[in-house]
């Protein structure tokens, strides 16, 4: 797992009450694939590989929010990701109940992405 003491400390130093829900997911995400970086841009936690996959919204606080820059560019087979902008797109969650419900469709989402940075 590529954990990033930077986010180690952000996370530390962060008051939100999805702290413990954002840590599950960021292990999720950095446990799907050992090419998953991550890193802290715009001033939150953000997932790469060969580009900015996802960033989480601290200031979100009625449930997590994790933006997938160009999600809609992204299969999702499960449809975890929400959204209609053009290229952004969301996981939503506001229960650790709820993102085990979610979990496996988010790590295809980023095997999904995986494979198609390496396909360009």
């Amino acid at each position: 797992m590529n954990k990033n003491a930077k986010v180690d400390e952000w996370m530390a130093d962060t008051d939100n009450p999805f702290k413990d829900l954002w840590e599950e997911i960021r292990e999720t995400i950095l446990n799907t694939d050992s090419k998953i970086e991550e890193d802290i841009k715009w001033g939150a936690p953000t997932f790469i590989y060969k580009g900015n996959l996802a960033t989480f919204n601290p200031r979100a606080k009625k449930f997590v929010n994790l933006t997938f820059h160009t999600g809609a560019t992204i299969e999702d087979p499960e449809g975890v990701l929400e959204g209609d902008a053009a290229e952004a797109r969301v996981l939503r969650v506001e229960s650790e109940e709820q993102f085990s419900g979610k979990k496996s469709g988010l790590e295809s989402v980023v095997l999904n992405w995986i494979a198609m940075k390496d396909s360009e």
